[in-house]
């Protein structure tokens, strides 16, 4: 395993802005998490807000009240004397058709034009491989950090990018470690890039800051939030987690689950604070944090920013939107037909329970490949990025609830292997992961208490005619998919391993929704049927998570009725040894308005990296004169 280093000598190459350091020392953190290229507004329930929306002020989120609120923001720490920095925990890229259009490009170039101090590394961003991934980085003005994973084998990454970096502030010294969820390898295509502990990457890379004398340590992760606690419970030296991937918001904000920050114990029984801020660009979080000389955090104080339509959209930045999204207005706009009531597709619905959106997926899938003999179809809510609201659906809705580009899949597999794929679907239902199945042509009971691999109750029903009968373990069943799923993604490896006569090749999926939904009659009504049954005995009431800790200036009031997280069981903690620093990488050119980087630490037994060239503004993006076609 590759081990995070760093070395006194790198301290040398540090620049930033000037000043004598001070016995206490205060940064406030501007953050994002999950933002999914949702560049344009979102309404109450996720889904692209329209201009009647924006005049009836029921819109959220957006580009371009990211900037205003970024923006106003920054200058009144500025104005006030205060140090200020910007990150993202995360998953800038997928999700819209701007994303599809653009790809990484995009994101860059706005997020250059916003200020971003440090951003993390989210899995979405090895959606399209090591290679797209390489071009954000060549294109980010930025510094985007990994953490516990290792891609000296990647002929696209080389090493690239590091796993810390170390701000200067005002004399201040404040190490950054980044983290990625070790479930990337599963839920993504990346390559020759190999992940670890993410609790045994953060326990070196704190040691390793710790031993060069920095004693400001924030963790800038993309884990989830229940990962995010269990994590600084179990490593001493943390100062702060900003956190994102479960989408977690946190605070007075609607959705909330628990206070912000949420405080946990380290080991050494010290109060760790951690924040996360929703997803989609709805919140932007705001934590001020306060340290003294010893590096011992003395308050923090902040709350998360709903960016309604109090906060008035930047122009320019809707403009530059507008002219981008010309190529996309005729696909966007087309109907597909309409829908009687809203079809959700809530991640926290669809991913631990039967949801009308999965059950939309599902049945479409298996409607489109019956007269093939496939009788069974299995959806990954992690597919699902959006619900529908009702009235008109447009192929707008449909790809920006299909985002991913995936083609229908069929094979034949034993009903063992479906058992034991359902099972996979069940296995990280606390971590509202993913992988739970919404099906179709099969009914199943399930237990979320149970043990992994035994959470299904009672037997696995499929469809014989009009009546439902328990699957035959030793019988071949034709099942549809997404090619994904298919190719072992969240997983489900038995359908990659165990499958038999698979064809990967099927006609997109966002045109088998449209398709479905126009067989309907152009008119299609929501529902659920309870083909997927939660047994699982309630669950007994637990403490909210503590309060922020007293302290000189108070932390924000919890929210009125915080749910306690979802359980999470994390990897082993794993005592790392440093050895002897290596020669540091050449320190990042200072940027504009921010800190100057610090040198990131090289990795133990890692080929030594040569310091990536100055680059250069990426070129301004031209709209192409025509849509793309589905692919």
């Amino acid at each position: 395993m590759k081990r995070l280093l760093l070395g006194a000598a790198a301290l040398a190459l540090t620049t930033g802005f000037t000043g004598a350091a001070q016995a206490e020392f205060s940064l406030r953190i501007l953050h994002i998490n999950d933002f999914h290229s949702r560049f344009e507004s979102i309404t109450g329930t996720d889904s692209t807000c329209n201009a009647e929306g924006e005049q009836k002020g029921e819109c959220f989120g957006g580009i371009g009240r990211l900037k205003t609120e970024i923006d106003l923001k920054r200058k009144e720490a500025q104005d006030a004397g205060e140090n200020v920095v910007l990150l993202s925990a995360g998953d800038n890229f997928q999700g819209s058709l701007f994303y599809t259009q653009y790809k990484s490009q995009i994101v860059a170039e706005f997020m250059n034009d916003m200020g971003f101090d440090v951003v993390a590394t989210g899995n979405h961003e090895f959606d399209d491989g090591p290679s797209e991934f390489a071009k954000f980085l060549a294109a980010a003005k930025f510094p985007i950090i990994g953490g516990n994973y290792d891609t000296s084998a990647d002929p696209d990454l080389q090493g690239r990018p590091r796993g810390v970096i170390v701000l200067n502030i005002a004399g201040e010294k404040v190490g950054v470690i980044g983290a990625t969820t070790e479930e990337t390898p599963e839920i993504a295509t990346v390559g020759d890039v190999k992940f670890e502990s993410v609790t045994e990457y953060v326990k070196g890379a704190v040691g390793a800051l710790e031993g060069a004398g920095i004693n400001k340590i924030v963790v800038l992760s993309h884990i989830g939030y229940p990962v995010d606690q269990k994590l600084a419970e179990a490593v001493s030296g943390i100062d702060l987690v900003v956190g994102g991937h479960t989408h977690t918001f946190l605070g007075d904000v609607p959705g909330s689950v628990g206070p912000y920050p949420t405080i946990v114990k380290n080991p050494d029984g010290k109060d760790v604070p951690i924040v996360t801020a929703g997803q989609y660009g709805k919140v932007l979080g705001d934590i001020k944090v306060t340290w003294d000389d010893a590096g011992n955090v003395t308050s923090t104080e902040g709350q998360p920013i709903l960016l309604d339509a109090s906060v008035t959209p930047d122009q320019g930045f809707v403009d530059r939107l507008a002219e981008l999204g010309k190529p996309l207005e005729t696909l966007k706009a087309k109907v597909v037909g309409s829908s009687t009531a809203e079809i959700v597709g809530d991640r926290n619905v669809c991913r631990v329970e039967e949801c009308g959106m999965g059950n939309l997926v599902a049945d479409a899938q298996l409607d489109r490949v019956r007269d093939q003999g496939v009788t069974i179809s299995i959806a990954n809510s992690g597919g699902l990025r959006a619900s529908i609201d009702a009235g008109d659906i447009t192929m707008g809705e449909v790809l920006t609830v299909l985002p991913f580009s995936n083609t229908l899949a069929t094979f034949k597999i034993k009903g063992s292997g479906v058992v034991a794929a359902l099972e996979n679907g069940l296995s990280q239902i606390e971590d509202i992961a993913g992988r739970f199945p919404q099906v179709a042509g099969l009914k199943f009971t399930f237990d979320k208490t149970a043990p992994v691999g035994s959470r299904l109750v009672g037997d696995v029903l499929v469809q014989d005619g009009d009546d439902w009968v328990p699957i035959d373990p030793d019988k071949e069943y034709g099942v549809v998919t997404n090619n994904y799923v298919r190719g072992g993604g969240d997983g489900y490896e038995i359908f990659a391993t165990d499958s038999i006569d698979a064809y990967d090749f099927g006609p997109p999926l966002e045109d088998v929704l449209a398709d479905y939904i126009a067989k309907q009659g152009g008119t299609y009504t929501p529902y659920t049927d309870g083909r997927i049954t939660d047994a699982s005995p309630a669950a007994e009431p637990e403490a909210p998570a503590e309060a922020a800790p007293a302290a000189e200036t108070p932390a924000a009031p919890a929210a009125e009725t915080p749910a306690a997280p979802p359980a999470e069981t994390p990897a082993p903690a794993t005592e790392s040894t440093p050895a002897a620093a290596p020669t540091p990488e050449a320190a990042a050119p200072a940027m504009e308005a921010a800190p100057a980087m610090e040198a990131a630490p090289a990795m133990e037994a890692a080929p030594a990296m040569e310091a990536a060239p100055a680059m250069e503004a990426a070129p301004a993006m031209v709209a192409p004169e025509a849509a793309p076609a589905a692919n």
